[in-house]
């Protein structure tokens, strides 16, 4: 089944309410996040939400210099909506935005790599070079 839903990437169209409370509350890897930081991280990424009618079903961000490298995050569907391909339409629009064009590299995390393997993404070459400074937060 492939959903019928609008993908936006203008941030002031983005319902944070939504957003916040299903990644603080839903998303394993941002439980307990602040309003403050996810606005933040709004603030400084490239944003598309899945929109079906006025309501926000899903949500991915792009951090990114536009240039060389970016690393897709917080790809985020609503539980009820999963299994619709609203997730594939976020995906698809990441790849085809021309704003990501002819990057180095694209990196994501991720739980379910064989449904990121469909858009080009692969386990990396050589993860012993890629290094972690974690931070307080």
């Amino acid at each position: 089944m492939t959903a019928n839903v609008l993908i936006s990437t203008d941030p002031s169209e983005l319902d944070l309410d939504w957003l916040h409370a299903s990644l603080s509350e839903r998303a394993y890897w941002a439980l307990g996040r602040s309003r403050d930081t996810v606005e933040r991280s709004i603030a400084h990424s490239l944003c598309f939400a899945a929109f079906d009618g006025e309501r926000q079903v899903g949500f991915a961000r792009v951090v990114t210099d536009q240039a060389t490298f970016a690393w897709v995050c917080d790809v985020f569907v609503d539980d009820d909506r999963r299994g619709e391909g609203i997730g594939r339409a976020l995906l698809e629009a990441i790849v085809a935005d021309s704003r990501l064009a002819g990057l180095k590299r694209m990196v994501l995390a991720t739980n379910s790599p064989a449904f990121y393997e469909r858009f080009g993404f692969a386990p990396l070459d050589r993860p012993q070079r890629w290094m972690l400074r974690p931070g307080p937060g």
